[in-house]
Order: structure tokens, then sequence, then C-alpha cells
């Protein structure tokens, strides 16, 4: 087998193809890729766990740490404890989060749309099945 063939070679270029475009859409926000993930993850659901996000995202405690605390700084999020559980910190998105969640959710429609520019509707499918498959054996 060539090394171009190797899937692991490909799932890492198809990965870094994916992160580059994404970046690309979101870096206008002043946003990394993760980032925006995160502020689109927490769009969708507000006031979560910070444990509950990092298993929701596949992040360690640790990258999250850091990212959270780059989001805090940039006025996106605040971290307070949660008042039936003084363990557990929520992650709440400020009012500035919340439009820039906005903001992140319209582009990632645009963004998923013009990167599978080219792809027919059931290789979209079958692709978002596959990688769903391979993010679920693993």
């Amino acid at each position: 087998m060539k090394a171009e063939d190797c899937i692991f070679f490909q799932l890492s270029k198809a990965s870094q193809a994916g992160t580059r475009f994404w970046l690309q859409k979101v870096s206008g926000l002043k946003l990394t890729a993760v980032q925006g993930m995160v502020i689109r993850f927490l769009y969708d659901e507000d006031r979560v766990a910070s444990n509950d996000l990092g298993r929701k995202i596949n992040i360690d405690s640790a990258t999250l740490t850091g990212i959270l605390d780059r989001l805090e700084a940039g006025g996106l999020i605040e971290r307070r404890q949660n008042p039936d559980d003084r363990r557990c910190i929520r992650i709440h998105l400020t009012g500035k989060g919340r439009m820039t969640g906005e903001r992140v959710a319209r582009l990632m429609e645009e963004a998923n749309t013009e990167f599978l520019y080219g792809f027919n509707e059931c290789e979209v499918v079958a692709l978002r099945g596959l990688l769903s498959k391979v993010r679920q054996s693993r």
C-alpha cells in the first residue's frame, strides 16, 4: 500500500482541510476553529455543565479549560457555580456570546453547504454516516 492510500493519512488530510476551511469562516469573528465549535454547541445548549460540554465536544478537561479561559477573556462566556451543586461549573453565554453564537450558527450552515459543494445528496448522507461510524467505533 502506498502511504497516500493509508486511511489514517486520508483521514488526517481530510480533517486538516475541514479545519482550515472552518477556520477561514470563523476567523473574522476572532475565533479559532475549536472556539467556533464550542460557541456553536453553547448556542444550542447554553448553561451547560463544563464536564458535559467536554463530553459532547469530545475535548479533555485541560484543553477545554484553556478554550474557556480565552472565551471568557473575550467576553463571550461566563463560568458560574451551580447553586444546587457547588462542585459543578456551568458555562453561560454572555449577550456578546449569544450574538456571536447566532453568527457562528449562520456561518456553519453556509460553510457546510460550501464545503460539500460538488457532492450530491446521497454522497453527503453517505459521508456523514461513514464519519459517524468511524467516530463511534473508535
